[in-house]
């Protein structure tokens, strides 16, 4: 074998083998020196065969096991979600920081809204489907309606309507029946007057008594084609319509009616409620007799009908039950009448029930009184109970 280069000697060129190994001594010397300069790439080392196998041949790359390909496809996914969680909260984080360092102090916040001012708390965005308001999850909140009348005086016709007396065109002039009657009863109505007796809606009681106190109508007149007993009259209104109701009910086939009472003086009334306390007392009078100035008769108003057949005419009790009585209880309203005295309301009107006592109020008032079911005209009107007399 070949004898080993000599080593070097000062001044003696050196042979291939120490130049080799100079070079490999310097490169290591400068790779220490130096980070950022890789190591050089090593050549695998080729794995072991199995007893009875080849060994493979280095430089090729070999196809991983399906466990492999497996486990290494779980690693992918579960860091690609663990990614896209760590950017939620990275930008769940950054908003919150936005947020906070950008909204103004709270003694701030109230020192502006103090001023007047309104802070912009409003949040931008945009989402797939706009949220439904407020006010479409909250139930509405039931408020119960104020009861109160309309004020129907500032109507130019209701009040020439008033100044000629013509009680059906004020009433239309007021807009129906019940807004005049609501009117009048929530006191919002200070131009119409209960207590005037020209109207033919004037309320007369124990407590109400006529103005003045001996008041006779400026008209009166006796009710075409009605047997009239005593041969009294009444308001030329309230005679027509007597006259039509007696008609149309004998055309209906109930028999006849005739007037037994209409107007009466104010001196007649003093002789009339003299002669049942003579009778009865005056507490019992008073509960079948008006007293002089609280008579509905004197206001020309009232009308007491009787039932007749061909023995003769009955007496007032004996309307009751008959087919005319039947018939006025039905029908009187259509003809302007009401029956102001019925039974079971004496704790009101003071006196005992009397079906033949008819009380004129006009078509319209008395079409809305009987169809709105009401039974006394102080209920009607919203006044007080009069069961007795004031003193």
């Amino acid at each position: 074998m070949a004898d080993p280069d000599p080593p070097e000697s000062p001044g003696v060129p050196l042979t291939r083998r120490a130049l080799r190994e100079r070079e490999a001594q310097s490169r290591a010397s400068t790779e220490a020196r130096s980070p950022d300069v890789q190591a050089p790439l090593r050549r695998p080392r080729a794995p072991a065969a199995a007893p009875g196998e080849h060994a493979p041949a280095l430089g090729v790359v070999t196809a991983p096991s399906p466990a492999h390909a497996r486990r290494r496809r779980a690693g992918r996914i579960g860091a690609a979600f663990a990614a896209v969680a760590v950017a939620v909260l990275v930008v769940g984080t950054a908003a919150a920081v936005i947020a906070a360092v950008t909204a103004p102090p709270l003694s701030e916040a109230a020192s502006l809204e103090a001023e007047g001012e309104t802070l912009d708390v409003s949040v931008e965005g945009s989402f797939d489907e706009p949220l439904p308001p407020v006010t479409d999850a909250l139930p509405s909140p039931v408020v119960a309606p104020e009861v109160s009348g309309d004020d129907i005086c500032g109507s130019e016709e209701l009040l020439a309507a008033l100044d000629a007396r013509d009680t059906a065109a004020a009433i239309a002039a007021a807009g129906g029946a019940e807004r005049f009657r609501s009117a009048v009863a929530a006191g919002t109505a200070p131009c119409v007057s209960l207590d005037d007796p020209s109207f033919e809606w004037v309320v007369v009681n124990k407590a109400r008594p006529l103005d003045p106190i001996d008041y006779r109508p400026e008209a009166l007149v006796a009710p075409d084609g009605v047997r009239n007993i005593p041969g009294t009259a009444m308001r030329p209104a309230v005679s027509t319509a007597l006259s039509a109701m007696v008609t149309d009910a004998a055309a209906a086939g109930v028999g006849e009616i005739a007037l037994l009472s209409g107007f009466r003086s104010y001196g007649t009334q003093v002789d009339t409620y003299a002669s049942h306390v003579a009778s009865r007392g005056e507490d019992g009078a008073d509960t079948i007799s008006a007293r002089p100035g609280h008579s509905e008769h004197q206001a020309g108003l009232a009308a007491d009908v009787v039932a007749c057949d061909a023995g003769g005419c009955g007496g007032l009790d004996d309307l009751a039950g008959t087919p005319q009585g039947d018939w006025v209880a039905a029908h009187a309203w259509e003809y302007g009448f009401v029956v102001r005295y019925e039974d079971g309301f004496t704790d009101v009107t003071g006196y005992s029930p009397e079906p033949w006592h008819l009380r004129y109020v006009g078509a319209d008032l008395a079409r809305h009184y009987t169809e709105g079911g009401w039974h006394t005209l102080e209920s009607f009107f919203g006044l007080p109970a009069a069961p007795d007399y004031d003193g």
